[in-house]
């Protein structure tokens, strides 16, 4: 299966790219669902794409806005680019986009997002004859549901599923919450994740407000827990999944780091179960307990009752160039000292997890210092491991 990441910005592109992703999908200025995500200028676009292609790497735009006819203006230059850099497919949700994608860009390939709600054999089959070549299903199927949509689709039309990342509480992101309270609009890349905030609820005949809450009889409507699928990719390829999809544009570098890391690894240990060590993996970057979502029905509810994400571990820095002569120099993200302790998260499986006590700093000036606080900076550690350029430390 190809292990896709996300893509927030150049740099996140770079982290996804350095820890194993086979795709990635990324979005331009305009027409995608994440306005805040940092994003892609048209050269950056064409820049990230050269670079997957010569690593042997795909690039998936993402144009899956929920379109009104002023949302074309600009669309037919913008997709005539996308097709001149020869990214690898487009990601859309609206079939007048597919259907404006086919008659004025038609070497496009064309995916068609989770937004699209596909969610049984018949939506599935008219996308395909619509010109889709891949299909992003929507997050609400069961393992039993996805096999059927592959038995009853042609077999040259792919499947696409999420494994791991915030789940949306609205039907694969179809939802008003953040326009009505905040006027950004969700189908819009705008998504304030209003959803995330605590509620009360009053009565109109009652003065006092009364807490959203759940109890193991009730269920949230509003606040999701996050998906975690990397103990069962067997199942996923046994059913016919083609590409697993990590949700995450908008999140750190770390945490693509860390997970895609997982992921990849998971992936290359088939059909053996993932590790102790790659499970407590995804413990360590920013999240919410985790749940598989709707893949095994009702066995593990997805909604939850506090909107507060866990983390173990925090970036520390990024490793600027391999490893030479027994030091390595890290570009500093967050504060760090003589005297501690921090974990290596690298592509190198003779560093991966170990730990490394920092005995030196040197700072840009070439001089000792006992703490690396200038953000961004890069400064020399002494270090035995081979580490390489994109590597992370953590604490």
């Amino acid at each position: 299966m190809e292990l896709l990441a996300p893509a927030g910005n150049f740099e996140k592109f770079m982290t996804g790219l350095h820890f194993g992703a086979d795709a990635f999908y990324m979005a331009g200025d305009r027409f995608g669902l994440r306005a805040f995500a940092g994003n892609f200028s048209e050269e950056e676009l064409e820049k990230a794409t050269k670079i997957a292609h010569e690593n042997g790497k795909k690039v998936y735009i993402t144009l899956n806005i929920i379109a009104k006819d002023k949302d074309f203006v600009g669309l037919k230059e913008y997709l005539l680019f996308l097709q001149k850099i020869k990214v690898d497919a487009v990601i859309v949700a609206d079939i007048g986009v597919l259907a404006f994608i086919r008659e004025n860009a038609p070497k496009l390939c064309v995916h068609v997002s989770t937004q699209a709600n596909i969610i049984n054999s018949y939506s599935a089959n008219l996308m395909a004859k619509l010109g889709a070549k891949r299909l992003v299903l929507a997050r609400e199927l069961s393992l039993e549901e996805i096999k059927t949509i592959r038995e009853n689709l042609p077999s040259d039309v792919e499947l696409e599923v999420f494994v791991h990342g915030a789940m949306c509480m609205a039907y694969s992101g179809r939802c008003l919450l953040s326009n009505y309270l905040t006027g950004r609009d969700s189908n819009h890349g705008e998504c304030v994740q209003a959803c995330r905030w605590k509620y009360y609820v009053k009565e109109v005949s009652r003065e006092d407000d009364l807490e959203v809450q759940e109890d193991e009889r009730g269920t949230y409507i509003f606040n999701s827990k996050d998906l975690n699928m990397i103990e069962h990719l067997a199942d996923l390829e046994k059913i016919g999944v083609d590409s697993i999809k990590i949700e995450g544009r908008m999140k750190s570098a770390n945490y693509v780091a860390t997970v895609v890391n997982a992921y990849r690894r998971a992936l290359d240990m088939l059909p053996k179960k993932p590790s102790k060590e790659l499970i407590a993996e995804l413990l360590k970057p920013s999240h919410r307990p985790y749940t598989t979502g709707f893949y095994y029905g009702e066995n593990d509810r997805q909604y939850r009752q506090d909107s507060k994400p866990i983390q173990t571990e925090e970036f520390v820095g990024v490793v600027a160039s391999d490893a030479k002569d027994g030091f390595v120099e890290v570009e500093m993200r967050n504060k760090f000292s003589v005297g501690e302790t921090v974990g290596l998260l690298s592509v190198n499986p003779k560093a991966f997890n170990k730990q490394l006590k920092i005995t030196k700093i040197v700072d840009s000036n070439s001089e000792e210092i006992e703490t690396a606080k200038r953000v961004q900076e890069i400064v020399k550690i002494p270090c035995k491991y081979d580490l390489k350029k994109g590597d992370i430390l953590r604490r």
